[in-house]
């Protein structure tokens, strides 16, 4: 049976949106249309090419930006008297800003609750508080999907490109690669994202291996953190990086997983 990583993305199409919209510093009034839709395309299509479950509404997103594209190349009809004529991009803006409103609603409920926690003692593990005491002092933040991704992209671009196409058979699994990043993490607070993946020479082992670290995050064996907006993504260890420990977990959720049924023959 093979080990498939179900990765709970919990951003949706309205948040790459976003994301795009701060990474290329644009006014969410005056979005340059053709080139965001151009950008938004190319994370889905990276997200299809790691097999990530993906919902429909990212399809649909795409739908709609080629629609407002689509509209701001034909001719605008001439406006009579006071009209003003529409602009194609008005509704989704007004969309985003609502979206945005609730989601830094929803930020602030989450600020509330960690404030409180800092009332209550938590156990944390021995080997975790070795880790991270080099980064107490510093302030990091979470990264989301859509920055692994950037990061991941930026791995692609800058492998050789190959002007002869030979075709040798690359065996690489997520257990090799999850092995590969352990090492490189071995006595060390943390590793670059860039430091990982800058050695790997082939596209698939690069594939792999980014899938490798969506599962470690996934599974709590580390954590991404950014100590600026859009800047380098730390790997931290948030617990023992233990090879077995991971294959155990790993094993167990193989086991969980529904067989697949093989319809009979007719």
């Amino acid at each position: 049976m093979a080990y498939k990583i179900k990765l709970p993305i919990f951003e949706g199409p309205f948040d790459l949106l976003i994301y795009l919209i701060r990474k290329n510093e644009v006014d969410i009034y005056d979005i340059p249309i053709a080139e965001i839709t151009h950008q938004y395309l190319e994370y889905v299509e990276l997200m299809t090419m790691l097999d990530l479950d993906i919902a429909g509404e990212f399809i649909e997103m795409v739908a709609t930006l080629m629609l407002i594209k689509v509209r701001m190349l034909l001719p605008q009809p001439e406006a009579e008297g006071d009209e003003e004529i529409e602009d194609p991009r008005a509704k989704l803006v007004a969309q985003l800003i609502e979206y945005q409103q609730f989601k830094d609603a929803a930020g602030s409920f989450g600020d509330l609750e960690e404030e409180q926690r800092r009332y209550y003692a938590r156990r944390i593990p021995r080997q975790v508080t070795e880790v991270q005491s080099s980064e107490e002092d510093e302030l990091l933040n979470d990264v989301s999907l859509f920055d692994l991704l950037t990061a991941f992209k930026m791995a692609l671009d800058n492998m050789p490109k190959v002007t002869v196409h030979k075709v040798n058979v690359i065996k690489v699994t997520i257990q090799h690669q999850v092995e590969y990043i352990f090492k490189k993490m071995e006595n060390r607070p943390y590793a670059l994202f860039r430091e990982v993946t800058q050695s790997i020479k082939s596209k698939i082992e690069l594939i792999v291996t980014f899938m490798a670290v969506l599962d470690l995050i996934r599974l709590h064996f580390m954590a991404a953190k950014q100590s600026d907006v859009f800047g380098e993504i730390r790997l931290i260890p948030t617990q023992e990086l233990d090879m077995r420990k991971y294959l155990e977990i790993r094993d167990e959720e193989l086991r969980s997983q529904p067989e697949t049924e093989i319809p009979p023959e007719e």
